[in-house]
């Protein structure tokens, strides 16, 4: 007997969750030495300072096991969102929140909403968890159509994942859409909202999760150190929720799932203002400078409100593939189902001239 024939039909039948290309992996391949990577929304910028100092400072106490509750980071959570501590969970980055949240609510009969094209994680720890994912198709625009989640909604529904800004269109469902989808939100239903790149909204009508939180429905609000604070590979996220959704989650996560190193880099980062005001800067500028290179090549583009832009290049998997051996790494979008597409995170002024030099050659091969 095989192993696959012990497990539930729909991890049998999974895909792992492929990443952005690592630079070093590039560079094992093909021998290009000075590669760059634009493929996995990264802070370009780098680690926020005040996040490295702490982690250096803590480096002497790792024989240690951290603060298995994450009273410090929680403590200074609580109190930017002014919420209390219990309502805050510390994560090994925000996709294990997801995938608790799947084990806690999902099982053979049960089902879980979201939008085509979305975070692929949210049909993969479905699955994992041996309920049914659904899917529901966007509006065009590359937008989420809320009303029509709202409709696939049903008695079997336990959870409804919602990136946004929408990854990997990096566009934003707006206000009025989210508090219909509020209203319409039956009681036995958890809401996630998945908010890894709202530090880069500007726009006005951006539904921030955290204001609905009134008691009357269950809405996990979830955040992630990965992106604005550069903080991606120490893996630490977090979700705001009620004390009883904490409580649960607390009860099936592993102990210690967040390094010292990473409350450490969390504590520090989140003094670092400076850092975020230039990410922001850097952000907006490189994502000016994408969309007027693109309108110039001719490029279609979706409007981005997140660190990346997609972009419609023709065959997705060559023009990425072509430009590997220019050494840029993006990302294909065939696994979303976008073939014709790339994901293109911003990058420094002198990576996002890069990015358009390659680009163009490869459209040109």
């Amino acid at each position: 007997m095989k192993p696959q024939d012990l497990v539930l039909p729909t991890v049998a039948a999974l895909n792992p969750y492929e990443p952005g290309k690592p630079l070093e992996e590039l560079q094992r391949e093909l021998g290009i030495g000075d590669p760059i990577k634009l493929a996995s929304n990264e802070n370009p910028l780098g680690p926020a300072p005040l996040a490295v100092a702490a982690m250096r400072a803590a480096l002497a106490d790792v024989n240690r096991y951290p603060d298995g509750a994450n009273w410090a980071v929680r403590e200074k959570l609580a109190a930017r969102h002014r919420v209390a501590a219990d309502r805050v969970f510390m994560a090994g980055g925000s996709v294990e929140v997801l995938n608790l949240l799947a084990f806690l609510f999902l099982r053979p009969g049960l089902n879980a909403v979201f939008s085509e094209h979305s975070f692929a994680i949210y049909a993969l720890a479905t699955a994992a968890a041996g309920g049914a994912g659904r899917a529901v198709a966007m509006r065009d625009g590359f937008y989420f159509d809320l009303d029509a989640i709202a409709a696939a909604i049903d008695a079997d529904t336990r959870l409804v994942f919602l990136d946004n800004p929408t990854n990997p269109a990096g566009t934003i469902f707006k206000r009025a859409a989210w508090e219909r989808l509020l209203a319409r939100l039956p009681e036995h239903v958890v809401i996630v909202a998945d908010e890894a790149y709202f530090e880069f909204v500007r726009d006005p009508g951006y539904p921030d999760s955290l204001d609905y939180h009134d008691g009357r429905r269950m809405i996990v609000t979830m955040r992630t150190f990965s992106k604005i604070f550069g903080l991606a590979g120490v893996r630490v996220g977090y979700a705001v929720a009620s004390p009883e959704m904490v409580q649960l989650l607390n009860k099936v996560r592993q102990p210690f799932n967040v390094t010292s190193i990473g409350q450490a880099a969390v504590l520090g980062g989140l003094d670092d203002h400076d850092h975020v005001r230039r990410t922001l800067a850097v952000n907006a500028a490189g994502i000016a400078y994408l969309e007027g290179e693109f309108r110039r090549m001719g490029v279609a583009y979706v409007p981005s409100h997140a660190n990346f832009i997609l972009a419609e290049v023709g065959d997705g998997r060559a023009v990425y593939e072509r430009m590997l051996r220019m050494g840029v790494i993006v990302r294909p979008m065939g696994g979303y189902g976008w073939p014709r597409h790339l994901r293109i995170s911003v990058g420094l002024e002198a990576e996002n001239r890069r990015l358009v030099e390659a680009l163009a050659a490869a459209l040109a091969a």
